[in-house]
């Protein structure tokens, strides 16, 4: 069982990650972060030694978690790559369009703010996407493209996905997003059934 500290510590995070999604990473500041979390004023540097940035990497691995636990139970509901990647596209369109286009992939916000800027948080949003090109690679590999072509086609999936949700954003349109899962999937049943024909 998670301690209080733990507890405040996640909260902490939550609340990073939430007000990102909404201000940015510059628009974010520590005394926004402890009224939204509802926490104790001196929490933040018991938790956080090393403050916002500290804070702002707890919060990218935590959207790292939640799109990584997305994409496995889209993968486990479906019975192919391509329907896959579509229920994570449409569960981006449910959360981008009821949002008002407010929220949005919080690794790419902080990506393009910082990511020139500060070393540490630019390695954890590489981390983090990462950790979703890796199991869709996984995940194409095991349907039958070679190890190299699994990796740059998961690359383009996740890079064609996140510019979508931006793209999204400015246009206050799910339109994009709606257009990414067509081609996504177009494309990821083409490359399997054409590394299926040449075995």
């Amino acid at each position: 069982m998670a301690s209080k500290g733990d507890l405040t510590r996640a909260r902490l995070a939550e609340s990073m990650l939430d007000l990102i999604q909404t201000n940015g990473y510059s628009g974010t500041g520590l005394n926004a972060v402890i009224e939204h979390a509802s926490a104790p004023k001196g929490s933040i540097y018991f938790h956080f030694p090393d403050g916002k940035e500290g804070m702002g990497v707890a919060a990218i691995e935590l959207a790292a978690q939640q799109f990584e636990a997305l994409i496995t139970a889209a993968v486990a509901a479906s019975g192919d790559p391509g329907t896959a990647a579509r229920t994570v596209i449409e569960s981006l369109v449910a959360i981008v369009g009821e949002s008002d286009f407010r929220l949005g992939c919080p690794v790419s916000v902080v990506t393009l703010e910082m990511g020139a800027e500060n070393e540490r948080l630019r390695q954890a949003c590489a981390t983090a996407f990462k950790s979703w090109i890796t199991p869709t690679a996984d995940l194409f590999e095991a349907n039958g493209l070679a190890t190299e072509a699994a990796r740059d086609l998961a690359t383009v999936v996740v890079s064609t996905i996140e510019g979508a949700v931006i793209v999204s954003r400015a246009t206050r349109s799910t339109q994009p997003l709606h257009a990414a899962a067509n081609v996504v999937t177009e494309l990821i049943a083409h490359r399997i059934n054409t590394a299926k024909e040449t075995r």
